[in-house]
């Protein structure tokens, strides 16, 4: 009876990150990794024993609300695979870079430094949030033939790869607003190709940790679960609210970012 109250537990909160993980592009990861770090490690829980258990068990979470997500968005024919496809590919590279390299800046000086800075784009893209950019509508968007530069996507897509890898966030959160400002994005269809490269570039994530044994199975298949099911939850109330609500969202979600990552490296 226990196992079966954890599991629903777990599947409920794998919905509400499936809503919020969709419906901003942004997996969920930064939502569930200091939820289960704070409630279910010792000495508050015993579900997980490592922090690697927790980040490997919230990746799956991610990974299936990001299939689950890309698929509605398919169907709502807003995922730009143009820009998609080539963003996927250069994270990849970017992910191994931040590994290899990341005692060299994953310092605590690091961590405050860019969790200023993301709290300050935050604020920025709440003061933008009435532009031009972040009101476009996906319905007056060609997204077979819109022109965007390409080059400096893959750019930022690799460099959002490297900072991912650094410091363990999901990059849709940096993703997202990169693709509405710099290149021309409606929201909508912003987060939505987001979410198709979060799909992708979850695989290797997950492979590597079931590999190492790092997820935790029956709350992983169950938080799993409700982001399956969140997620088409979360896609359908992107396609009915306004961009610049979106745009307010993920500014709130990247202030509460900025200052969780300045507080790490200022405790650390």
């Amino acid at each position: 009876m226990l196992e079966l109250i954890n599991f629903c537990e777990f599947f409920g909160v794998g919905i509400g990150v499936g809503v919020v993980g969709a419906l901003l592009g942004i997996g969920g990861g930064l939502i569930m990794v200091p939820l289960f770090m704070l409630t279910m490690m010792p000495p508050h829980g015993s579900t997980f024993q490592t922090v690697q258990q927790v980040i490997g068990t919230s990746l799956f979470g991610v990974f299936l609300n990001a299939i689950s997500g890309t698929l509605a968005y398919i169907r709502q024919r807003r995922v730009m695979f143009r820009a998609a496809i080539p963003f996927a590919l250069a994270t990849v590279p970017g992910a191994f870079a931040g590994s290899y390299i990341s005692e060299y800046f994953s310092g605590p000086g690091f961590s405050m430094t860019f969790g200023v800075t993301l709290a300050f784009l935050g604020c920025f893209m709440f003061w933008k949030s009435r532009s031009k950019r972040a009101t476009a509508r996906p319905e007056d968007f060609d997204i077979e033939h819109a022109e965007f530069n390409k080059t400096l996507g893959i750019i930022l897509s690799f460099g959002v790869g490297f900072l991912s890898s650094i410091l363990g966030i999901g990059g849709g959160v940096i993703h997202v607003p990169m693709m509405v400002f710099l290149l021309g994005f409606p929201a909508q269809i912003a987060v939505a190709t987001s979410t198709f490269v979060l799909m992708v570039s979850s695989v290797v994530g997950v492979v590597s940790h079931a590999m190492l044994n790092h997820i935790v199975w029956i709350p992983a298949i169950a938080v799993g679960a409700g982001a399956f099911v969140g997620a088409q939850f979360g896609a359908k109330i992107a396609k009915k609210i306004r961009p610049s609500w979106i745009v307010v969202l993920l500014a709130f979600v990247m202030v509460c970012l900025g200052a969780q990552l300045f507080l790490r490296g200022y405790l650390a």
